[in-house]
């Protein structure tokens, strides 16, 4: 097999840019002794590079060769089920016996959560009931509670992360019961790969496509893997898809998009929900969603492995950019640190510019007095005015608990964010309508550290004041 290098034309991305990750690419292709590997950047929610380097039947690939991208598909089934989650068709706390007849499967499947599934929580074994799943037909295991075997939960539900694979067959089930005994990918393409324009997605191979391969670890030499059907495992690894449609997906999950889902449930989905294993760790799991730290930057999305096929895509918010990495061999290229590495080159090379600077439309006298100075006990604070009568509170010192808080009808504010989150802000007045302090879920704040005599203090200050 005769490597060779395709580097596609966006003008969006500097020559230098393009040149580090063409690099990137063919050392991770090259080093892991993969046939082929594809790899895309998506920057402000467009992909700006595609390059691919080694060859599928001959050719070099492109962005609309087909990978097999297995646990990335995870992804898309959280997608699905949060969507039943806004339509009021479930709550994240619902146990699944409740949506789904579970007979004959384990008591733990029947009592888990949907969120604990969504999060792998839920204490279930990580794999199906051999033989090994991912290399047999799904025909094997008919009904639901045949992905379980022996031992089918090791740990108690709510204790640890267990990445459990049968979690995300029950998760596919539950869409399918839910829309009314559809097929869960009929329901994945009708309601968000056609919206979002994917239209190379798909459960099974489709040409133009990657076959599969193992590398012999110690000759390079290779032999090709087999494609089956999992049946009910596939909504744990199942899907099909290329470097373009993935960047489509990864632009919908930096942005969101109303007619699949909005911005706020994605980012209640990259929320952590569950820490990882080990004692040295910078990464955990959302819902559905993989969370990692790399050189610095947090991102978030999925990998995945299949028989013959690595897959990654990682997305950064802070900068609004994505890496995807595809690769036709069962153990290869280290596919979620390549995308990680396409991340960074962008960052680093193009640093995202930051918004110009406006001043908003019009501000309440009321609220610009609020503005300023405040103080929890002795640690000072500043409350900004932001857009939409939003306001933020931002330690001045080295210690201290930032928030930002969304104006409610009410004359209260929502915490989004850090400790605050969910908690109340509301302004307390004294008897002749002036602002007194501010209550933060029954934290007091004023404008004076122990002011002498202040009664808003629980407790009351030393009538000596500060000496």
């Amino acid at each position: 097999m005769t490597a060779s290098f395709a580097d596609a034309e966006f003008h969006d991305v500097l020559p230098a840019t393009r040149r580090a990750l063409a690099h990137r690419i063919a050392v991770a292709q090259s080093e892991g002794r993969s046939p082929s590997l594809v790899g895309a950047v998506v920057r402000e929610g467009e992909m700006v590079w595609s390059g691919a380097c080694g060859t599928v039947d001959g050719r070099v690939p492109d962005a609309d060769t087909q990978y097999r991208i297995g646990s990335i598909t995870k992804t898309f089934i959280a997608v699905l089920v949060l969507r039943l989650r806004d339509e009021g068709l479930l709550d994240l706390a619902d146990p699944l016996r409740k949506h789904l007849d579970l007979a004959g499967a384990p008591t733990g499947a029947a009592e888990a959560t949907v969120a604990q599934l969504l999060s792998h929580t839920a204490g279930l074994a990580a794999e199906a009931r051999g033989p090994w799943w991912e290399r047999t037909d799904g025909a094997l295991r008919p009904a639901l509670a045949d992905v379980f075997g022996e031992g089918p939960q090791p740990h108690p539900a709510g204790r640890r992360h267990h990445y459990s694979n049968p979690g995300f067959a029950l998760l596919g089930a539950l869409v399918e019961r839910l829309r009314g005994g559809a097929p869960w990918h009929e329901v994945l393409r009708r309601e968000v790969l056609e919206p979002l324009g994917m239209r190379r997605t798909t459960p099974l191979p489709a040409a133009p496509h990657a076959d599969g391969w193992a590398v012999h670890p110690w000759a390079d030499v290779m032999q090709p893997e087999n494609v089956v059907d999992t049946g009910l495992m596939a909504p744990a690894g199942q899907l099909w898809s290329t470097a373009g449609d993935l960047a489509r997906f990864a632009a919908f999950l930096l942005r969101g998009d109303e007619r699949v889902l909005s911005a706020d449930t994605l980012a209640q989905m990259r929320e952590p929900a569950a820490g990882p294993e080990g004692e040295h760790w910078d990464g955990g799991y959302g819902l559905g969603v993989q969370l990692t730290r790399a050189q610095g930057r947090l991102l978030f999305g999925h990998t995945g492995s299949m028989p013959g096929f690595v897959a990654a895509l990682w997305v950064n918010a802070a900068e609004a950019v994505g890496g995807i990495a595809l690769a036709n061999v069962t153990s290869g290229p280290p596919t979620g640190a390549v995308a990680a590495d396409l991340v960074r080159i962008v960052a680093e090379y193009e640093p995202r510019f930051p918004r110009p600077w406006q001043p908003l439309p019009a501000a309440d006298p009321e609220l610009l007095a609020l503005t300023g100075p405040w103080y929890w006990g002795a640690t000072p604070l500043a409350l900004r005015l932001r857009a939409d009568r939003g306001l933020e509170l931002r330690p001045l010192a080295a210690q201290g608990r930032a928030s930002r808080f969304r104006a409610e009808a009410d004359g209260t504010w929502t915490g989004l964010d850090g400790y605050y989150a969910g908690e109340v802000l509301r302004v307390v007045r004294t008897e002749t309508g002036e602002v007194g302090h501010l209550d933060i879920g029954t934290f007091v704040f004023t404008r004076q550290p122990y002011e002498p005599g202040d009664a808003a203090v629980p407790g009351g200050v030393h009538p000596e004041g500060w000496r």
